[in-house]
């Protein structure tokens, strides 16, 4: 079945619409916890909406949440969730255990049950269930069930439009929409509580050491970690799709499928712009380099700032006048590394820069530039 036949699924216990009456309980609201109000939420949604849950996502396929079935497209997925588990009662039941975990939920094509109304955003529908329906949603709560839409070829956030090479990574970004529990300590957004606890706990002190090398750790969560991924070689999780060899790096996984196995080489394209990469990570930077002009260090002598500590440090030795990169032949030193690398270019006589009008080559761009205007009248 095609994803568009999705939204044309016949449910027969949702066939005729029935406005129901919104009873106000505020000193019940008052009473129920946040996490009752997300449960509460889902189950008027998957009574009343074609949406379906998805326990998870792995090599052989998107998991059903309801069972332990697995299907290779999430159009499988929902099709065999709206056939199998179109019960009032299990959907009662599941909603409420589903919190123990991140609730992610597909709403491709997302369809109201009551009305036939076809609705983009998960946030619009469950506004459409209480006022044109008088469900008692919550909309005064951080939502912990999470949207995805597949009704694209490429993998996009169901909330920025952001495209992302694999779920995986996809549900690292939706931390961002949905980090609702932040952390005292560090500031970091969790999309659960549980997730949140997990975390926390890692901030703890105390000096747990290895018994395998001399590394020491702040807790006993980040030494079990340790442990596995270094000494026990559990921590290369990203197994080769061909081979058996695996990698610390999803990207390097990647890089090795391209290189060893012939697999096509990833080609991320900026939507703001025309550049490509090879992996998501250096995406990211460039889009928050060079789109969101991200600058977090900040200079205490001046007020420029930079994206990263490398750039401030390169800008510090204007300030210091520290010159700690030194030429091996003339003992010339210089403030930054890339400007003892250009030095260096004299001795070596590499001109690279060459006029297109009489030949004359030059070690350095600016001493190019000069003469392009003072003998050929063009600015460079």
């Amino acid at each position: 079945m095609s994803l568009i036949g999705i939204r044309t699924i016949k449910i027969e216990r949702r066939t005729a619409p029935h406005v129901e009456l919104k009873i106000v309980r505020n000193h019940k609201e008052r009473h129920l916890s946040e996490s009752k109000k997300n449960q509460q939420n889902l189950k008027l949604i998957l009574l009343n909406s074609n949406a379906n849950p998805i326990r998870s996502k792995d090599s052989l396929g998107y998991g059903c949440a309801f069972c332990h079935e697995q299907f290779p497209e999430p159009t499988n997925l929902k099709k065999h969730f709206l056939d199998e588990h179109n019960s009032d009662r299990l959907i009662k039941y599941m909603s409420g255990k589903l919190f123990d975990h991140v609730v992610k939920l597909d709403i491709t094509y997302l369809n109201c049950a009551l009305c036939n109304r076809d609705i983009s955003k998960l946030e619009d529908l469950m506004s459409h269930l209480k006022s044109e329906h008088g469900k008692e949603i919550y909309t005064d709560i951080k939502s912990s069930i999470v949207p995805f839409k597949f009704d694209t070829p490429e993998l996009r956030c169901a909330v920025c439009s952001a495209e992302y090479l694999n779920f995986k990574l996809l549900q690292e970004h939706m931390n961002s929409h949905f980090g609702n529990h932040i952390c005292p300590i560090c500031g970091g957004g969790y999309m659960t509580e549980r997730l949140l606890g997990t975390h926390i706990r890692r901030h703890k002190n105390g000096e747990f050491k290895c018994d395998e090398c001399e590394k020491v750790f702040g807790n006993k969560e980040k030494l079990k970690e340790h442990q596995k991924r270094t000494h026990l070689g559990l921590g290369k999780r990203n197994k080769c799709l061909v081979c058996n060899e695996r990698f610390l790096d999803y990207w390097k996984k990647v890089d090795h499928m391209v290189k060893v196995h012939g697999a096509p080489p990833v080609v991320l394209k900026c939507h703001a712009c025309d550049r490509t990469f090879r992996n998501q990570r250096a995406l990211a930077r460039h889009t928050k380099k060079d789109h969101l002009l991200e600058r977090k260090h900040k200079c205490e002598e001046c007020e420029m700032k930079f994206f990263s500590k490398s750039n401030l440090q390169r800008h510090m030795a204007k300030h210091t006048g520290l010159r700690q990169f030194r030429c091996d032949i003339c003992f010339k030193a210089y403030g930054r590394k890339n400007t003892l690398r250009e030095h260096m270019r004299i001795h070596a006589d590499d001109r690279r820069f060459a006029c297109v009008h009489c030949g004359q080559a030059f070690v350095q761009k600016c001493s190019w530039r000069s003469h392009m205007r003072s003998k050929h009248g063009e600015e460079v």
